[in-house]
């Protein structure tokens, strides 16, 4: 006799299966999962109850494929259920046995013990919370077949179903205690359908790998070798298909064994294999926490880029266990933005996980892991600064840029956690240093820290503005990034120091200023005649003292560097964003001297040279020639 669900209705059984799992593959680590809840119900059993006469080694879980008949079966010697179970757990959509049998046993433990702590509930690691993991086997299953037989008990028992039509309940044939789940594989009417890689061994073991490697019962399957057959012709051997049961899943995850047990080589070996990198890993971090909130960690810290980094494509993430079952393979809440590079899994008892156990709820738990690893990882980036700079900037130069991004994001507003990570190249130490380095090595009496902006070192160092502190053996850090020239801005200081621009209009070095001021007033006229000449080309003429053997060079001041311009100019050429133009005049060079002399005797010809200069002076920033066809020509008239 057929009955009804009573959880009932096609449409709740629809939804469950097309809408709370996005992922049909999934279906095998819900029924593997399920047999090893009943394994885990029988281990228990077996250490209360020395009559049962099995231990731990007794256990395991069988996959059996029949192409024939298109079915794919999993099956276990757990505790097994009657015909009352299977009703109520089966028959009614989302009861879990599995959550029950937890309660009851924690409940049974305070009343043995007087507290649950440590209890034999948290040993037995129930991982079936929610009662409709069963169902996902319909996904990709026109009909299930559940034949059962409770420890204990004469009698087994089958229940069978094709879905939300309902389900029967008959007396069946099992020798021993456990559960085979029997799936009849769906089939479109094409040979090759959708389905049809459930009825291969390899996509199977692959399945197993992914989702269900850690399972702590071993997992077997029939798989073929091929031999030569016997009495074939050795020249021309024939070779037949041998099926012998082989182990698919590895059962103890190597991050919960004791890093002191595990080689290099083997951390190696997974990092390769799990992440499908072909390098070794630069560092490896392993975490094992007992509290409020238990897990094992397992991260590490590639060398290279991992691909797509910085496209829309690329997902970063962790790989989530819950008691060694897969839940997310990139779950993006156990790391920061600016880490995302990291790769890793953590592993945890004590997650709130939602109905279809692929989610995670967002809960203060997951909050608890993520702060610590945050702070796990930021720790070891700091040891590789400190101990081995060469392995650092390895790591430096395939996710600095990442560091940088992210602590100018959102003015920034992580910079905090970031600019110590942070890596400039230096014009004294010729090497990439830090921002508390070149702090510790300023002069008693330096008021700033000096950048200068560029494309790249060789043209920084050539910049005029750079001379004279070089000369004085003052520190310059070289930013050569296109995101460098916004970082005075976002981090405004470090530890007291402000940044100043070698190019600022306001740069002050020494008596710079009281310099400048007394040549403004001695060539007040020169000044005023080459701003006339190039008009609202640039917004000031002034003085400088901070050039040696330049003529003229060009500075700005405000919030808009060169830098930025040309970043803007780059990305968003419609925004008309441009830096204020200073040009800045040596009063002792003699190309002054002829302009200051030629405005007299010839204004045409001093005119010109001013044009020159301007030129000269945004070839050397970096900055568009606007008629380098004009420059040449004005160039050639002078010989």
């Amino acid at each position: 006799m057929k009955k009804k669900f009573k959880a009932e209705s096609q449409r709740l059984l629809d939804l469950m299966i097309n809408s709370i799992y996005t992922n049909k593959e999934i279906f095998l680590r819900e029924i593997i999962s399920n047999a090893s809840d009943a394994i885990d119900k029988m281990c228990y059993l077996a250490l209360t109850d020395k009559s049962v006469g099995m231990n731990r080694s007794d256990f395991e879980i069988i996959l059996t494929l029949d192409k024939e008949n298109r079915t794919l079966t999993v099956s276990d010697n757990g505790i097994g259920m009657n015909s009352e179970e299977l009703e109520k757990n089966l028959g009614t959509i989302a009861f879990s046995g599995s959550k029950r049998f937890s309660e009851e046993l924690e409940k049974a433990e305070k009343d043995k013990k007087g507290t649950a702590s440590q209890s034999m509930a948290d040993q037995v690691d129930i991982i079936g919370q929610f009662g409709v993991g069963f169902y996902s086997a319909f996904m990709v299953s026109d009909k299930v077949e559940v034949i059962s037989k409770r420890y204990g008990e004469d009698k087994a028992y089958k229940w069978v179903s094709e879905g939300a039509g309902g389900y029967t309940i008959e007396e069946a044939e099992r020798e021993t205690q456990g559960t085979d789940v029997i799936m009849h594989i769906r089939q479109d009417g094409e040979e090759e359908d959708e389905y049809s890689k459930y009825m291969r061994e390899y996509p199977i073991y692959k399945l197993v790998k992914k989702y269900s490697d850690y399972i702590r019962f071993p997992i077997k399957m029939l798989m073929p070798h091929p031999e030569i057959k016997e009495g074939s012709d050795p020249e021309n051997p024939e070779f037949e298909e041998i099926y012998e049961y082989e182990v698919f899943n590895s059962m103890v995850p190597l991050w919960q064994r004791k890093r002191a047990d595990v080689t290099k080589e083997e951390y190696e070996e997974f990092y390769k294999s799990t992440f499908q990198d072909d390098m070794k890993p630069l560092e490896t971090i392993t975490v094992s926490v007992e509290g409020i909130v238990s897990y094992d960690a397992l991260l590490f810290i590639p060398e290279k880029l991992p691909d797509k980094y910085y496209s829309d494509d690329f997902s970063g993430g962790l790989q989530l266990y819950s008691s060694g079952v897969l839940i997310m393979d990139k779950c993006k809440d156990l790391l920061p933005e600016y880490f995302n590079f990291v790769k890793g899994v953590v592993d945890s008892p004590d997650l709130s996980l939602n109905i279809s156990r692929e989610m995670l709820q967002h809960d203060r738990q997951l909050r608890l892991i993520g702060q610590n690893l945050e702070k796990k990882i930021k720790a070891k980036l700091e040891e590789m600064r400190d101990k081995n700079r060469e392995e650092y900037e390895t790591f430096y130069k395939s996710f600095g840029r990442q560091l940088k991004l992210c602590a100018l994001d959102d003015y920034g507003k992580h910079k905090d956690q970031l600019q110590d990570l942070l890596l400039f190249y230096s014009s004294t130490e010729e090497k990439l240093v830090t921002l508390a380095e070149y702090v510790e090595r300023m002069k008693e009496d330096q008021e700033y820290i000096y950048y200068a902006t560029g494309d790249s070192l060789e043209a920084v160092d050539k910049m005029p503005q750079t001379e004279l502190l070089k000369d004085q053996g003052v520190e310059i850090l070289y930013f050569t990034d296109s995101t460098d020239g916004f970082i005075s801005d976002m981090f405004v200081k470090y530890k007291e120091k402000k940044f100043m621009s070698v190019i600022d209009g306001d740069f002050d070095f020494g008596d710079t200023k009281k310099k400048e001021e007394e040549a403004d007033k001695t060539f007040k006229d020169t000044f005023e005649f080459i701003k006339e000449s190039l008009g609202d080309k640039v917004d000031t003429v002034k003085a400088t003292a901070k050039l040696k053997s330049h003529p003229v060079c060009l500075s700005t001041e405000g919030s808009i560097t060169f830098e930025m311009e040309k970043y803007f100019t780059a990305v968003s050429p419609e925004l008309g964003m441009k830096a204020k133009r200073i040009l800045e005049f040596n009063v002792d060079h003699k190309a002054f001297l002829a302009i200051d002399r030629a405005r007299i005797d010839d204004p045409d010809k001093a005119a010109k040279m001013c044009e020159i200069l301007l030129d000269q002076a945004l070839l050397i920033a970096g900055l568009p020639v606007e008629d380098p066809s004009k420059l040449t020509d004005m160039i050639c008239e002078f010989f």
